[in-house]
């Protein structure tokens, strides 16, 4: 019985021992708690109002920001306009010259077959004069 007990009396003190541990881990853990609270809602604080701070500090410059981005958007759309009618312009010329190039190579080609055909009779009507008679 002597190891029984020994072994009773080894286990028991290490259960009280680790017992003991727990209770002063959960005092010191309740002690930190207590002593870091105030340094949390310091914390807690500081970025409530820093964040406040910077809210109101942004506000004037998103103003700013939507304003000018107004201002691009009509600068543009005037722009845009100004491009759209300046290329309908550029197709009209190009549609108009190309309409005149089209009827000055119509009448070109027109004299030009006219006068291959004139000449191409004059000179068959010259060959057929020189080739003799049939006899």
């Amino acid at each position: 019985m002597g190891l029984s007990s020994f072994f009773r009396n080894l286990f028991g003190t290490a259960k009280d021992s680790a017992s003991d541990l727990a209770t002063q881990a959960e005092t010191t853990f309740e002690q930190v708690k207590e002593a870091a609270t105030p340094y949390i809602e310091k914390a807690e604080t500081f970025a409530e109002e820093t964040i406040a701070k910077a809210k109101e500090a942004s506000e004037p410059i998103l103003d700013s920001a939507s304003e000018y981005a107004h201002q691009a958007k009509e600068i543009v759309s005037e722009y845009v306009e100004k491009a759209s009618d300046s290329l309908g312009e550029v197709i009209d010329s190009v549609k108009e010259k190309a309409s005149e190039l089209t009827t000055d190579t119509k009448a070109v080609a027109l004299e030009t077959a006219t006068d291959i055909n004139a000449k191409t009779e004059v000179t068959a009507d010259k060959i057929i004069d020189t080739i003799p008679p049939k006899e």
